[in-house]
């Protein structure tokens, strides 16, 4: 099989890739071979990051093209802006997630409660359902949903959040079922807590912090490269025959 993590020759997109997990995963995608799409909502980011990644890799192994998930034709031109660029998809990770809100449910109004589960939630199944079509005619393809052990377990202040990552989880299970006889498979990364911006309210507040750390037998957060890691596993020839899975990359967390 030859080098089982070997991404050479592959087209990856990966939404939210400005910063934070989905910058880490297509970095270490093009480390791999792979040509990535880096994605998120700012422009200039976006092509920050894949200038710094054509320097290391080589012209043409990234581009950038700013898309708003929340935004179904904007998540269209992502992926038509990649065809035309790369060739078709052979690799989608959506990264990019909302959370507007940061207390208990009794108190989210409807816009937030929505927002967090129509980016969360049916932008992925948006953006999966416009590159699966290629995917199933090629009979190959890997998709991957950037979840969280939220979804694994209640929260008394992410609780909207934890909803949604749950319904990822089972997004992934019912496409796995639907696109798995065409060798397109679906998976999910569940990550505990991280340090990224996305997730500075919970990690910088030193009681957040010690409160976290005091359930995590590492003893420490996660670095955005150590979820990278299972992304190219899931992405590989190594992970083959993940379908419709979660991994829990956590530390330990939801073990105590």
């Amino acid at each position: 099989m030859g080098d089982l993590f070997d991404l050479t020759g592959k087209t990856a997109i990966i939404t939210g890739s400005s910063r934070g997990i989905g910058r880490a995963i297509a970095e270490q995608m093009a480390e791999r071979g792979a040509r990535v799409v880096i994605s998120s909502r700012k422009i200039q980011a976006c092509e920050d990051v894949a200038e710094a990644i054509n320097l290391k890799h080589g012209s043409g192994t990234a581009c950038a093209i700013a898309a708003n998930i929340s935004s179904k034709q904007e998540l269209q031109a992502l992926v038509d802006g990649t065809v035309a660029t790369f060739g078709p998809v052979d690799i989608v990770v959506c990264n990019a997630a909302s959370n507007p809100y940061y207390g208990p449910m009794a108190e989210i109004d409807d816009a937030r409660f929505e927002k967090i589960l129509s980016n969360n939630i049916i932008a992925n199944n948006w953006l999966i359902s416009i590159v699966a079509p290629s995917m199933v005619e090629r009979r190959g393809g890997a998709v991957i949903i950037v979840s969280s052990i939220g979804g694994l377990k209640g929260s008394a202040v992410i609780g909207a959040y934890c909803i949604s990552k749950a319904a990822d989880f089972q997004l992934a299970r019912n496409l796995a079922v639907e696109y798995g006889p065409h060798n397109v498979r679906v998976n999910c990364i569940a990550p505990g807590l991280i340090k990224t911006d996305f997730a500075r309210a919970l990690w910088e507040d030193p009681d957040n912090l010690k409160a976290a750390l005091s359930r995590t037998p590492m003893g420490r957060i996660g670095e955005p490269d150590e979820i990278a890691g299972a992304a190219i596993f899931l992405a590989s020839p190594a992970g083959a025959y993940m379908n419709g899975q979660q991994i829990v990359v956590d530390g330990g967390a939801t073990i105590t």
